[in-house]
């Protein structure tokens, strides 16, 4: 039987957030001091390197998925739980492939799938609530130092991949390429990464550990 104690987003989320906060750092020193590929890499979107935080919610996606599931907070249907993950997915893979071809001429239109992979973050909640909004919770927590990193990077000119410009915001100046370069991708597309792979993975290894039905 399903233990029924109560578990806060705040407390489920500060280790892996510190620990995510963590690697932030460790990167931007490893940048800075050029350690080797392909570890670190200074290259825009940083160039596949082992050292980040995008990989993480396939870890801590099944973590918080097994700790609320444990505590009686699993969703009402297994199957809807990883139905509604996938379909999160899809939307954003979808909004994605728009976007790309998109960018090399960005429009106010470009808005539209940055907008869609951001809604894409809030589909898995729609059949497991707690899970969504604890994944939700903790990609803001990962990706708002990463603005405040891209700031300062930006700003003083630093060699790493937070400070990156693409070519088509090259001649712009700094509030549009912090617009378009850290806030719009932290804040849309890596929230919604962060959250529909999380669920994804989550949900199916809860499914596996935990089959069945977890809570109303």
């Amino acid at each position: 039987m399903a233990d029924t104690k109560s578990i806060s987003i705040t407390n489920l989320i500060t280790v892996p957030a510190l620990i995510t906060l963590g690697i932030t750092i460790l990167r931007l020193v490893g940048e800075l001091q050029e350690w080797p590929s392909p570890w670190f890499n200074t290259a825009a979107g940083g160039g596949g390197a082992i050292i980040g935080i995008s990989w993480l919610p396939i870890i801590f996606g099944p973590y918080f998925a097994l700790k609320l599931a444990k505590a009686g907070d699993g969703p009402s249907s297994v199957g809807k739980a990883i139905g509604f993950a996938f379909l999160g997915l899809a939307v954003y893979f979808l909004s994605g492939v728009w976007f790309g071809r998109m960018f090399s001429h960005p429009t106010y239109l470009t808005l539209v799938p940055i907008l869609l992979m951001l809604f894409s973050a809030f589909i898995p909640g729609i059949a497991w609530r707690s899970l969504g909004n604890t994944l939700l919770a903790y990609a803001f927590a990962a990706r708002i130092p990463v603005l405040i990193v891209m700031f300062i990077a930006m700003r003083e000119g630093w060699e790493t991949h937070y400070s990156r410009i693409a070519p088509v915001f090259a001649n712009s100046g700094f509030a549009k390429q912090y617009l378009y370069e850290a806030f719009l991708p932290q804040m849309t597309m890596w929230i919604g990464w962060t959250v529909v792979v999380g669920a994804v993975v989550g949900v199916i290894v809860a499914a596996v550990v935990r089959p069945g039905k977890q809570a109303a």
